[in-house]
């Protein structure tokens, strides 16, 4: 599946998804303006790749122009899905407290595509501070203390630390494929 599309694909889950991918955040969202076919195909690929990770990634949307995917890692999201405050955010969103992970996910997307304003309960999902997704709920993303990969409302000295590790992540994969190694290689798989 090695062709310049798959690399260009790899160059952009380096890119937008690099915490996930070397397993510090639960998961990432990443839009791409890629055919819909192609990234269903990208896909399926990925995740045969990096199943031994606990890796997966999954259409959560697709429209003309773009198709949102998100990568996740399996057990990080399952445990963030477990935490209580977490999980109340998601039940106040209409998520069932019994619900398995593949439901809560399947539900994500539904809300995605049939509601008339994007579902910001997926900041839990990314993995966002609990306190942070309540704030901008609250505040319609208003108010904020700091910006960064997020809004931020609770803890801007830990959200700082966590957005540098972040930047870190992308810096150490981007340059692996920078120096011609796939993403494969670069998380090495291959």
């Amino acid at each position: 599946m090695e062709n310049t599309g798959y690399r260009n694909f790899g160059q952009k889950l380096a890119m937008h998804t690099a915490p996930t991918l070397l397993g510090i955040k639960c998961a990432s969202l990443l839009s791409l303006r890629i055919e819909s076919e192609e990234v269903c195909d990208y896909s399926a690929y990925f995740n045969y790749r990096v199943s031994a990770k606990g890796l997966k990634s999954r259409i959560l949307c697709s429209c003309r122009s773009h198709t949102l995917l998100l990568v996740y890692h399996e057990k990080l999201l399952t445990a963030r899905l477990a935490d209580r405050s977490a999980r109340k955010v998601l039940e106040n969103s209409g998520y069932a407290s019994d619900w398995s992970l593949e439901e809560c996910l399947s539900f994500l997307a539904q809300r995605i595509q049939c509601s008339s304003e994007f579902p910001h309960e997926i900041g839990i999902f990314l993995g966002y501070p609990t306190e942070d997704v309540l704030g901008f709920i609250a505040n319609h993303g208003d108010n904020y203390k700091f910006c960064g990969c997020w809004k931020v409302y609770g803890c801007e000295e830990s959200a700082k630390r966590t957005f540098a590790n972040y930047e870190k992540c992308r810096k150490f994969l981007c340059n692996k494929l920078n120096e011609g190694a796939d993403l494969y290689q670069a998380l090495k798989l291959s």
